[in-house]
């Protein structure tokens, strides 16, 4: 990964499309949209179908009822940030892309306040946020599954003195709202590896078998990436795969419906 980049005394640029976890800012002259490492917030509109679903998504995910008030707790998120950066913070940030609707698109990032606290911890602790996405190591040196771990023990305080977002969760149906989630999750991937397995003209190829030349049949895999392959075999299952140096979540998704592993 690139080297983070420092931005002191940077300050939050008045734009409506800032919400919780995703804002402009300005710093030594250079504005851009930032997105925050490591958490989610509850998004601020449904103004399209794909922010429709992921209000869906959240709502379930607080276990709340109802998704206006998910719209509530996003726009309590964007209050929280305002006041929080009304002072100058330092932004830490590689400009990897995180993709989003801005005409310059966005980049991930780490916001350092003027007290020197994470924004994304702080988002967190004060229930207005959930670990969830991108992350790296941190600016400070913390890796990034420890980081991870760090923000579920903060969301997972935060949910039991019921804080922010978790004061109307109801704790006899998060299980019930998570579970149909999950479920509707798993038929949609399951539908798009089907699609998937449908282009391939050459059927699945075995993990353990498969010939250099035939794994880069497969579109995102070079020789460098094969040969990485063939040198962990054996595999007991694709998702062994994500071991390999080179393949991390969303390649192992793009490439996993080409493959099997013995008679799998």
């Amino acid at each position: 990964a690139a080297d983070l980049q420092m931005f002191p005394n940077a300050k939050l640029m008045n734009n409506t499309a800032n919400d919780g976890d995703s804002f402009f800012v300005e710093s030594e002259g250079k504005s851009f949209h930032v997105r925050l490492y490591f958490v989610d917030c509850p998004e601020t509109s449904t103004s399209s179908k794909s922010d429709a679903r992921r209000v869906r998504e959240q709502t379930r995910y607080f276990g709340l009822s109802q998704a206006t008030r998910t719209i509530h707790f996003g726009n309590e998120a964007t209050t929280f940030i305002e006041r929080i950066l009304s002072k100058p913070f330092t932004v830490h940030t590689a400009f990897a892309s995180a993709l989003g609707r801005s005409a310059k698109g966005r980049v991930y990032g780490f916001i350092t306040t003027a007290n020197g606290d994470d924004l994304a911890s702080l988002l967190v602790k004060n229930g207005l946020a959930r670990t969830h996405g991108i992350g790296r190591k941190t600016p400070n040196g913390i890796p990034r599954n420890e980081m991870i771990e760090r923000l579920r023990d903060i969301e997972t305080s935060a949910m039991l003195k019921r804080i922010g977002i978790w004061s109307e969760s109801d704790p006899d149906m998060i299980a019930e709202f998570r579970a149909k989630q999950r479920s509707e999750d798993q038929e949609l991937k399951e539908l798009q590896s089907q699609v998937e397995k449908a282009k391939s003209p050459q059927g699945l190829l075995d993990l353990n078998t498969a010939t250099e030349k035939e794994l880069q049949t497969i579109k995102g895999i070079g020789s460098v990436l094969a040969t990485r392959i063939i040198a962990g075999r054996p595999y007991k299952t694709v998702d062994d795969l994500i071991k390999v140096k080179g393949i991390g979540p969303k390649k192992l998704e793009k490439i996993r419906p080409y493959f099997a592993v013995g008679k799998e």
